[in-house]
């Protein structure tokens, strides 16, 4: 690999493996605290949850809004990570697109504060826009595809769309008080079966 003016280019090192488990639970301790106490919580309470001195936080992450960036894209990753995992480990490809899109609305659920915290840095927010179709478009597409070969669901939903009507679903939670985002989900993956 080389850069723009040909000179080899070194590959970032790798991270050892405790050190890439130590950064997922600070991001997992942030990600539980901003779902509760939104993305201005103190780093003092996020260091708390994931037993680590302040310290330890901000040598892994120099900002909050690089904190905030990381959990999101960790987040990502999880939730694309674990569409194969319920594939292979579902009763069916349909159960697995079930239980995936409702890691999906998890995920939703806890990226609204972060996305709010990220408008006001247009950059850093395409960038992450891009990443999430990135990484979950295709997770998506991988679920609808098996429930079809499976004769589960009717072909042509595609993953983008499903995708952005979950979203909209979700929109709605936290603005009425009897709206129940999961319960309507629910309700639009039921509709995907064949009759």
């Amino acid at each position: 690999m080389s850069d723009h003016n040909g000179v080899a280019a070194t590959p970032a090192p790798r991270k050892r493996a405790d050190a890439r488990r130590n950064e997922a639970t600070l991001l997992e301790a942030a990600a539980a605290t901003f779902l509760t106490a939104g993305v201005d919580a103190p780093v003092r309470d996020i260091a708390a949850r994931a037993g680590v001195g302040v310290g330890t936080i901000y040598r892994h992450f120099p900002t909050r809004a690089d904190l905030i960036v990381a959990v999101y894209r960790h987040q990502v990753q999880a939730c694309a990570e674990a569409a194969p995992t319920l594939l292979a480990s579902s009763g069916t490809p349909h159960a697995a697109l079930a239980a995936w899109i409702n890691l999906f609305v998890d995920f939703l659920v806890t990226k609204h504060g972060l996305a709010g915290a990220l408008q006001s840095d247009a950059a850093a927010f395409e960038t992450l826009h891009g990443y999430f179709l990135d990484r979950l478009v295709p997770a998506c597409a991988r679920l609808l595809d098996a429930a079809v070969e499976a004769g589960e669901i009717q072909p042509g939903t595609h993953p983008e769309e499903l995708l952005f009507a979950v979203g909209n679903l979700c929109a709605g939670a936290g603005r009425m008080p009897h709206y129940d985002a999961r319960r309507m989900v629910g309700l639009l993956i039921a509709g995907l079966r064949r009759p």
